[in-house]
């Protein structure tokens, strides 16, 4: 167990206080790990604060990741192909994991995360069981070992622990799963509720989220019970990955006569604590739906355009009244500041107009809608009763040094990158410190390591 958390106060040069920049901010945490005061407008650090020296935004939140992908990084970009094509690859490295090695693994890529801002991570869990679909001793040994890792690199975590049932959808209906995909798979959806509610009712602090997750409609069938996954998660954040390829929209207008989005609908899915990740080929009628349930959409820009996936249709579903959230997924890049403003770049690309989203609603995006798809609504903020979880951008790199300082958010949104990253605190200890990983101190030999044992 850590050392009781001493009440401490940490002083910002700027402090990003939604939607506004102030100087002079301190920021006062209690021994809850909370902040209980937000002091602004001081010219000098209050006696003994710690000084944070640039921007300080309240943490980031990944709220889509697969933390098995990073070691994909270099190898998938070689080449041309789809979706598809990569999704083989991908298994190639899922067949070769154990819990020891995914631990690795999904501690340095956490780690790299910390190192880029991001606080707590959403890690979308499918790789449950060992070779073949045989359970491990522990049936949830792979969510502990992701559990344990995040614990290892200092970030929150939930775990979005996903039903996965099937290999595919066509016209022809579902496909069984097979070969690597075998240790995805419960058999059904009353055993992975079994083993859901075994790993949920485990004791956890507040670190720790247990959530939900249907892979999609093509590994999640009609039959299997969208009503009753969607009442028996009620009251946690679930997720489902929606329309990320036209193929899946092609297969369910066959089979259903309509769209993932609208399938989903008829069984009563969508609602404020779900989540639609990528979303990417939406229709009207689609996006209605969404903004009407108050359901999120997790966007994860670069990977759609690293896998070719196409460009979503993000100032329409803000404009229905969805929330935005934003996810790293396959870690084609960890750069939560990336991700926030490709959802403007891309925008632009797509209807050849500028300005969709300012600086903050991105930001918000990247902090406070990025939580709450986890489950942490008081999160994402620098205000008393949230909890103490902030990152600190310098303001005098190559990237971001000129801007006046009220224009230091879009200077970090538009032009900042992970690599200047400072500071990082969650739950009012630091975790990074100028630039450096204070429990792993070598992210790039970890990483470097973990890649290594499970690559062919």
């Amino acid at each position: 167990m850590p050392e009781p958390l001493k009440p401490t106060t940490y002083w910002a040069e700027h402090a990003w206080l939604d939607p506004h920049v102030a100087p002079g901010v301190a920021l006062d945490v209690g021994a809850d790990g909370r902040i209980s005061a937000v002091r602004t407008d001081l010219d000098a650090p209050p006696p003994g604060a710690v000084r944070l020296r640039g921007l300080t935004v309240p943490g980031l939140a990944n709220a889509h990741s697969h933390a098995f992908h990073r070691a994909l990084r270099g190898t998938v970009q070689v080449g041309s192909g789809t979706f598809w094509t990569w999704r083989e690859v991908m298994y190639g490295v899922a067949s070769r994991l154990t819990p020891d090695t995914y631990h690795a693994l999904a501690r340095a890529a956490y780690a790299e995360m910390a190192l880029a801002g991001i606080t707590a991570v959403g890690e979308f869990h499918y790789l449950h069981h060992g070779p073949g679909g045989t359970p491990y001793a522990d049936p949830n040994a792979m969510g502990e070992a992701l559990i344990a890792a995040a614990d290892d690199a200092g970030v929150r975590i939930a775990l979005l622990d996903t039903a996965y049932l099937h290999g595919g959808l066509t016209a022809a209906g579902h496909h069984p799963l097979e070969g690597p995909q075998l240790r995805f798979g419960d058999g059904s959806a009353d055993a992975w509720y079994e083993r859901w509610t075994r790993l949920r009712a485990r004791e956890r602090d507040d670190r720790v989220r247990i959530g939900a997750a249907l892979h999609s409609v093509r590994a999640f069938a009609e039959d299997d019970g969208y009503a009753e996954f969607a009442a028996r998660t009620d009251g946690a954040p679930v997720h489902v990955h929606l329309s990320e390829q036209p193929a899946e929209n092609e297969a369910c207008l066959a089979v259903h006569g309509t769209t993932p989005t609208g399938l989903l609908a008829r069984h009563g899915f969508w609602k404020p604590t779900t989540t639609a990740v990528h979303a990417t080929h939406l229709t009207d009628d689609d996006v209605r739906t969404l903004g009407a349930a108050g359901a999120g959409v997790c966007m994860c820009p670069t990977t759609e355009r690293d896998l070719a996936d196409g460009i979503g249709r993000a100032a329409d579903l803000q404009r229905a009244g969805t929330p935005l959230s934003l996810g790293s997924d396959s870690h084609a890049v960890i750069d939560l500041l990336e991700e926030a403003r490709a959802v403007e770049l891309d925008e632009r690309l797509r209807t050849r107009t500028r300005g969709h989203f300012t600086a903050a609603s991105l930001l918000r995006a990247a902090t406070a809608d990025g939580h709450a798809a986890l489950g942490w609504s008081d999160a994402g903020r620098l205000e008393p009763g949230a909890p103490a979880d902030f990152a600190t951008v310098a303001l005098d790199t190559v990237r971001t040094a000129g801007p006046v300082p009220r224009l230091a958010a879009e200077a970090v949104v538009f032009a900042g990158t992970a690599a200047d990253v400072r500071d990082v605190v969650v739950a009012g200890r630091p975790v990074v410190r100028d630039g450096t990983h204070l429990r792993l101190p070598d992210v790039a030999a970890e990483l470097a390591a973990a890649i290594a044992a499970v690559r062919p």
